[in-house]
This record gives structure tokens, sequence and C-alpha cells, in this order.
């Protein structure tokens, strides 16, 4: 196919550019605008061979492929929306009883059917979970929840002690009547753990009971999945092997905010198989996902050299752009690609609304280091209860201010993608959804990596888990109550580190009185710390 380069001082070619890559699908009502990014026709006839191995390689991975080989495990996120394609009955089957299950817990907490030890229905979701298991359900509750409507949601995705207390007291008098759910796929993760801890003994010694109010987001015969079990929690929901938390949100993670807060579970998830079948065209053109991978591939070289500025005017909307720093982020950022090889992948995603953004760093985007692409992402459908002040609406102006955004870019060469929605529901933000996690899918296999594992996140958890055992060994060295240089506790513990030492005994010190440091914290070396009883 062949198409005008990007022109901005030409307006006939860049007219002839934008009708004819401009994507539109009537059912989803969705436009998809790329001609402001810097691909050529030559540059997207070059890429067909490596698309079509990606789209078989797609093909694969819906048939159940061993597609994360690095875990040695299916992608199945796919299967979720869609359990006919799913590569066996069984898996098929036991998608389906999940969402019929979900539904009928959903109506039975909303119609008053399952209620607390007091007789109370339940008015509020204390929700614990890290990652994609707090950011779907978050983008979920926040974009889609009707004033008035369902259950009042608070999130707890950080062990931020502050945080904690202060989201845990915001519930006040609604404690006896708020679910706790915990999101965990192994149950050994350390933050919902911590979280779960924390809010169990919160709500215990309040009085209330635990069990009867907890559901369990877990994979079958997990550590937490048997604790639930053994303690008869309140409901226990799957989260199969084959579905990684960032693409967990059209299973039981985001389906279940979706029941509580009185939407349409189905109609999220047809709007996510739509946009599946038309993103397995296998012409480019025809392909929304390919041709977003297409042009990311093009303007960072297939290195990532340029990050992607997330731009959603609309506040519903406002949770989407760091919903994507993990989706786009965390599959791709790898160092080593399929073959071994460095290669010190990635795409950076950044982001917050609109408007908002304007008066920001759009300043930068403008006029500073071009070192980026925006994508824009609009709804045309305006509330029918905000009034027209001087024959024009909010909307209006809203419009107004990112057609103006986007052409004062282009004056100074800066590339863009504009999204556009007809209308905002269900339905398109699954769709809107499913869309990213396929151009994701579709651009890893271009730069040939394993989009679906991230060891960078389990050597952080593993870092972690080191340092606790180091303070747990600084505590041990401290009990005799001698006073000890940094150097010296650093000898009495093998392959310890001087400086992990100095950060753990400063929280130490903050935070425990019984630990006393004389010196000067300007000079490490002089420090010396004792435990007083």
């Amino acid at each position: 196919m062949k198409f005008q380069d990007f022109d901005n001082a030409n307006p006939l070619s860049q007219w002839s550019r934008f009708c004819d890559l401009l994507f539109f699908d009537q059912q989803i009502g969705i436009w998809i605008d790329i001609s402001r990014m810097n691909l050529s026709s030559n540059e997207l006839a070059e890429m067909e061979d490596s698309f079509l191995k990606a789209f078989s390689h797609m093909r694969e991975l819906e048939n159940g492929a061993i597609s994360n080989q690095d875990e040695n495990r299916q992608v199945g996120h796919y299967w979720l929306r869609d359990p006919s394609i799913a590569p066996n009955n069984l898996i098929g089957e036991s998608i389906q009883k999940e969402i019929r299950d979900i539904n009928d817990f959903g109506e039975k907490i909303l119609n008053g059917e399952i209620i607390n030890e007091h007789g109370q229905k339940f008015t509020d979701v204390f929700w614990i979970g890290i990652g994609g298991s707090g950011l779907g359900p978050l983008l979920i509750v926040n974009s889609l929840q009707e004033k008035g409507k369902g259950l009042n949601f608070t999130f707890l995705d950080n062990v931020d002690p502050n945080g904690i207390y202060q989201k845990l007291d915001l519930l006040k008098d609604s404690l006896s009547s708020t679910l706790f759910v915990v999101v965990s796929k192994s149950g050994g993760t350390p933050e919902p753990q911590i979280g779960m801890d924390q809010a169990r003994k919160y709500l215990t010694d309040k009085g209330y009971e635990w069990s009867s109010r907890a559901i369990a987001i877990t994979m079958n015969q997990s550590a937490l999945y048997k604790k639930a079990k053994d303690e008869s929690w309140l409901k226990i929901f799957d989260l199969p092997d084959w579905v990684g938390g960032r693409t967990s949100i059209a299973g039981a993670v985001g389906l279940l905010p979706i029941a509580l807060i009185g939407n349409d579970i189905n109609h999220f998830l047809n709007g996510c198989s739509h946009m599946d079948k038309i993103t397995r065209r296998e012409k480019i053109v025809d392909n929304p996902a390919a041709l977003l991978a297409s042009v990311w591939f093009s303007s960072g070289q297939g290195k990532g050299l340029r990050d992607m500025v997330v731009l959603p005017y609309q506040d519903r909307l406002e949770v989407f752009s760091k919903y994507l720093q993990q989706l786009v982020m965390e599959s791709l950022g790898k160092e080593i690609n399929r073959k071994g090889q460095k290669v010190n992948q990635g795409l950076a995603v950044y982001g917050n609304k609109g408007s908002t953004d304007q008066h920001a760093y759009v300043q930068q985007l403008r006029d500073g280091i071009d070192n980026f692409f925006v994508t824009f992402i609009e709804i045309l459908e305006d509330s029918k209860n905000v009034p027209k002040i001087n024959k024009k609406s909010p909307g209006d102006y809203l419009s107004g201010f990112l057609q103006g955004t986007r052409l004062a870019l282009s004056e100074n060469n800066r590339q863009s993608i504009t999204i556009t929605l007809n209308k905002f529901d269900s339905y398109s933000l699954g769709a809107l959804i499913a869309l990213f996690e396929r151009s994701v899918g579709l651009y890893a296999e271009l730069i040939d990596i394993n989009a679906y594992h991230q060891p960078g996140v389990e050597a952080g958890k593993k870092a972690a888990s080191n340092i606790l055992k180091l303070q747990s060994d600084i505590e041990l060295v401290l009990l005799d109550q001698e006073s000890y240089s940094i150097e010296q506790i650093m000898k009495k513990i093998p392959d310890s580190s001087a400086e992990s030492i100095f950060i753990i005994l400063r929280h130490l010190a903050a935070n425990n009185s019984v630990y006393k440091v004389n010196g000067d914290w300007s000079e490490p070396r002089s420090l010396l710390i004792k435990k007083h009883n």
C-alpha cells in the first residue's frame, strides 16, 4: 500500500495520508489515526514479513502453545473473553463457570442475599492487590462506576504504614459491612500478604470476624487458596496459572469489581472479544493493533528510543495511563531476547489526562527534546447533564484543546497517534484494553522478546527478601547490647554490604527507641550503634 509521507507543511498531502491510514470499526465506534507518525509506506512494506511471523506466533499462543517459555507457561488471557477458543473443553468450561459464579455472587451481594453476620447488606469493598491485581480493578471502578450505584471501593496497593491505616480508617462506620478482597496469584507475594495481615488485625481488633467477609482471588492450590479454604472464607475465585497479573483484567480480577459496581460483565467481555477478532486480521492496515505496533517500532527504530506519552481527554480514563504503563513496560522492558542476546529493550510510558497535562509538560513536548510520541485518547459523546453556555459546552472546549495540542505538536514535527471512541462504556473500555494488549504482543514479536514474564520484578522481590534477612541478622548482632560500627557489623555478617547496613540501621533508629546511634549521620564511618533495653 502506497501513501504520502508525513508532511505537516503540505495540507493536501497530509489529508491524503490521513484518509489512507485512518482505521475505523463501526461496531465499537473507534477511529485510530496514525497519520501524524513518521511511518513511510516503504517502512510498512519492509515490516510485512515480520508481521506475518508475528501473526503466526499469536495464533499459536491462542491455540495453547507454551508461549511464555521462560516460565514454561501458556498465555491464555484471550480465552477469558471467548472461552470457545480455549485449547480444550475443560479450560473453556471452567472459564464459563467462573463468569457465571462472579455474576451470581455480584447479584447476591447487591440484592442483599449475601449479608454480614449482623444481617446487614455489604456496602464497601477493601481491595488488596499489587500491580495488575490493583491497577486493573482501580481502572474498572474509576472509569465505569456510576454515582450511587454498587459498592464503594477502597484500594490498598502499597505497604506504606501510614497509607494502610489512613485507608482503613476511612471505612469508619462501614467497617462491619465491608468485603475484604485479597488478590495474589501465588499467594506468596509479600505486599498483598502484608496488606492482608494488617487489614485482618485492624478488623479483628474492632471486634469483627474476618473469614465471613474475606474473598480470595488466587491460583488453585496456592498458599492463599489453602488458607482461604481452611478458614472458610466467604468466596474464592480462580486466577489461572496461564494468566499474568497485567493481563488479568478479563478474569475475576476485573470482573468481580464490574459485578460489585452493578455494571455489565458480558458487555465488557464482548468489547474485548470483538477487538480480539479484528486484531487477528493479517493485513496490517486492517488491524488496529498492528498499526500501533508498526508505528511504535518505526518511531523508536525497534529499540524503544521514544517514550509514549498517553493523554486521555476524559476524567474516567485518568487511571488508564498508569494501567498502560504497567502493561507496556513490564511486558516490553527486557534485557535478553528469545535468542539469549542482550538487547535491553523497552518502551517508556507516562501520562495523566488531557488538558491537565497541557499545563504541565506539553511545553517540553512541543519545544524541548524530541524523544517521544503522544497517544491522544478522546471520547466524542458528551454528558447530557452539562448545559451549553454561550453556545459552547465543556466538551466543545475539551475537543478544541485536544486538536489544538495535536496541531501545535505537529507544527514542530512532533509525532502523535489519536484514538477516538464514539462513546465510553464497559464495551468500549474492554475494546480499548484488548487493543493495547494485542499491540504489546505484536510489538514483542517484532523485537523477539518474551512479553509474558518479568524477571526484573522477580529480581527485585528476591533482593527485598535478602534485605529483610539482613535486618534480622543485624538485630541478632545487636542483642548483646555492645556498641558496633557499621564495618564491625559487616564483618559479623558474611556477604553483607556496609551501605545496606547503614540504610537498615537508619530506618531501625527512626522507628525504635531501643536502638541508640552515636556519631555524625553525615559521616557514616563515625557511627556507633547499640541496643538498649
